[in-house]
């Protein structure tokens, strides 16, 4: 059976084979999907893919605006490992958020100086909201 399944806004066509555990039997859903768009400019969709997506070599967590690092994930944030007028090292925690209970450790994408927290322990975070900034 063939999915379309979207991930941050690109669309992926995939192929899923469903078994039935009771006999062995393959079942066979029909549900037909819309067509993929064939427009080539900046907001085309990415091609499906044969095979599995490729992963980041580590963490990356995003920049925000605001020269400072946003959430990668909705949570609640656990526990801050820095305060304003700190140096910290590229790749040291910064804060712990919970997400579906599992903790990931936000990390600081380069050296700087912490200009502002801008969240604090049991907070609940959105995906993209800036967490700190950075001078």
């Amino acid at each position: 059976m063939k999915l379309k399944i979207t991930v941050h806004g690109v669309a992926y066509e995939v192929d899923v084979e469903v078994l039935d555990a009771g006999n062995g039997a393959m079942q066979h859903y029909s549900s037909p999907l819309p067509p993929m768009p064939s427009d080539t400019g900046p907001a085309a969709v990415a091609p499906a893919t044969s095979g599995p997506l490729p992963m980041a070599a580590g963490p990356v967590m995003p920049v925000g605006s605001t020269g400072g690092v946003a959430s990668p994930i909705a949570g609640t944030v656990l526990e801050l490992r820095c305060k304003p007028g700190d140096q910290v090292s590229k790749g040291q925690d910064l804060l712990i958020i919970e997400a579906m209970k599992m903790e990931t450790a936000i990390a600081a994408p380069s050296a700087g100086t912490v200009k502002a927290v801008l969240v604090a322990a049991g907070d609940n975070v959105r995906e993209s909201q800036t967490l700190v900034e950075f001078d």
